[in-house]
């Protein structure tokens, strides 16, 4: 790849990773609840997960859904179902009081990193990715290339997210101000599936 490529995607990488989805909606509600600290596993298991899936994507993986393509679907809708299903889970939690906060445990980093095969936006990411700047799915040197800007640029681009996350703790210091926020960033989490399923 010439720098210019190196460039556009890490420009790409940056804008696709910065975006509202499901990994930044749940990084922003676990900065809320648990703050940066405990959220640190599981923002490291987003990045290893995610640049794990991009390498294997260039690598193969993404041959394997053209020729089967009923994988992909599968993926998407199991994918779609996991992340309903966590919506409503925030949607009904309230605020979490000290000691409830001290004995439940955010999303780890093995949850993070399985997360992202069933996590629709990551599956759209990882083969545009490909696709685009690998059209040729060349060497995997590049390959490797790509997924390692991807692991490098996913911790402080998502990490923003837990930041205003723990940032609100400051502003949400009521049981219902908490409860509209997880219910807001419930309804985010849901409607960052609607490109995804209508593609």
């Amino acid at each position: 790849m010439t720098t210019e490529q190196l460039l556009a995607f890490c420009a790409f990488a940056v804008i696709t990773l910065v975006t509202p989805g499901p990994n930044n909606m749940m990084i922003l509600a676990s900065g809320l609840n648990y703050g940066f600290a405990r959220t640190l596993p599981h923002l490291a298991g987003i990045a290893f997960g995610f640049a794990l899936m991009v390498f294997l994507t260039g690598t193969g993986l993404h041959s394997i859904f053209v020729r089967f393509p009923v994988i992909h679907t599968v993926l998407k809708y199991a994918g779609a179902a996991y992340l309903l299903w966590l919506a409503w889970h925030l949607a009904r939690s309230g605020p979490i009081d000290g000691e409830r906060r001290e004995r439940e445990r955010p999303m780890g980093f093995l949850g993070a990193a399985a997360f992202q095969w069933v996590n629709p936006k990551a599956w759209v990411m990882a083969v545009g990715a490909i696709s685009t700047y690998l059209p040729n799915a060349s060497h995997v040197p590049d390959v490797m290339v790509l997924a390692l800007i991807y692991g490098v640029l996913c911790a402080p681009c998502i990490g923003l997210w837990a930041g205003f996350g723990v940032a609100m703790r400051r502003v949400l210091t009521d049981a219902r101000s908490v409860r509209l926020f997880n219910g807001f960033a419930a309804a985010l989490l849901v409607a960052s599936l609607y490109p995804i399923l209508v593609e």
